[in-house]
């Protein structure tokens, strides 16, 4: 078993991995998988609350194929609680105005046995967070990182208590204001949506059968309803910023009956989970000019965030981790892991599926964003022919589903 360490010596490792989020810790089990001494570096842990069955997590992830396939590798699939993972095993999708478009997904069009699953951020981490106590080969400190140094012979990390990390490669995972980055000098483009993600969950009076529903108002953002285990689903509300605060400073009663104009026909009455919780988010578009530097490589929210309406942020993170390990697998013997080459092989792996991510999603925000007539006819006619196009809707899907 794994301890954490915050005594001040000095650590020599493969790689050393910075962040303590699901990605961090995906990546610290695949590295060691593969054989890799590996250090995973963060602050410590939150104390859990004693007690009580934990009520349902408002944070919650649409995990597709390729999430799905690396965490059972890792066997972290099966250590989480099944009874609070729903498969989702279709999506409806409306358009906006009088005539609105719609556009409809299933697993059966896609030639799979569900299209993604939907997992609480709270199941994951602690599935996680169970097997690295017991992973050969990791080695948890925690502390403040205060410098990274970087050459061609390897890299340092200095915390604040004088430990020093030694590594041949350093994975920046600490999220979208990303340290490492940071250190490296990336630049990256900073786009505010203007948006908040609304979140709360709901019981249903009308079963889901395992639907997912996507709502594009234009002025009011994008509402989304996840299906949970039973009569419950989980809402993603992309809201402008003056709604979304008002949406949070009302209370999940209010949220739940201003829902009621979109959800009653499918889901009918919805009432809050007990017990209450409504929290936002800001929502952000950033793209980092490079996801490597010398002796570094960035995965999850460090290497890109998007906006949530396709909910694959973590499916990305997760394709980072298996791309990222299979670059350092793959390599000639003479190299290291934090070769440049082998590095630049990574950023090259991800760059088709990173950008297609980032220009679908901020472009489908701009467009369904536009409040003008023309705008609102053409893309409500956009849904509609795509919906009769099975071809492009099951080339669609396979992105989606991680099978490209």
């Amino acid at each position: 078993m794994n301890t954490p360490s915050s005594s001040k010596h000095h650590v020599q490792t493969a790689v050393c991995i910075v962040g303590n989020g699901a990605i961090a810790k995906a990546a610290a089990l695949a590295f060691a998988q593969a054989g890799q001494s590996v250090t995973l570096l963060g602050p410590p842990a939150a104390p859990k609350p004693d007690g009580l069955e934990p009520s349902w997590d408002v944070r919650v992830y649409a995990l597709n194929h390729t999430a799905h396939e690396l965490l059972s590798n890792l066997k972290v699939w099966g250590a989480m609680d099944q009874l609070r993972i729903a498969p989702v095993d279709g999506m409806v999708i409306k358009g906006d105005g009088e005539q609105p478009g719609h556009l409809n997904f299933d697993a059966y069009g896609a030639h799979a046995n569900t299209l993604a699953w939907i997992v609480e951020d709270r199941n994951l981490n602690d599935a996680l967070g169970a097997a690295l106590r017991f992973a050969q080969n990791v080695h948890v400190v925690t502390g403040r990182a205060v410098a990274l140094k970087t050459s061609e012979d390897g890299a340092a990390v200095q915390l604040a208590d004088g430990t020093a990390v030694k590594a041949s490669l350093v994975v920046g995972a600490d999220g979208a204001q990303s340290w490492v980055r940071g250190q490296c000098d990336i630049g990256l483009d900073y786009k505010p949506y203007g948006q908040k993600g609304v979140v709360a969950n709901f019981d249903t009076a009308l079963p889901h059968h395992g639907n997912a529903f996507q709502w594009f108002t234009c002025d009011r953002g994008i509402v989304a309803l996840l299906p949970l285990p039973g009569n419950r689903v989980s809402l993603v509300w992309s809201a402008p910023d003056m709604l979304a605060d008002q949406l949070s400073s009302e209370g999940a009663q209010a949220l739940a009956d201003r829902l009621a104009e979109f959800a009653a026909d499918k889901l009918g009455k919805l009432t809050p989970v007990l017990p209450e919780s409504v929290r936002a988010f800001p929502l952000t578009l950033v793209r980092p000019h490079s996801l490597v530097a010398q002796r570094v490589a960035l995965i999850g929210d460090a290497a890109h965030v998007v906006h949530p309406l396709a909910g694959h942020g973590m499916n990305l993170g997760f394709g980072d981790v298996r791309d990222l390990v299979r670059a350092m697998a793959e390599r000639e013997e003479h190299r290291s892991i934090g070769d440049d080459r082998v590095l630049a092989r990574y950023a090259r792996s991800r760059k088709e599926e990173v950008l297609l991510m980032q220009a679908t999603t901020d472009g489908l925000q701009r467009l369904f964003g536009a409040n003008l007539e023309p705008v609102r006819a053409v893309r409500n006619f956009g849904l509609n022919l795509l919906d009769k196009l099975p071809f492009v809707k099951r080339s669609l899907m396979s992105h989606a589903l991680g099978r490209h």
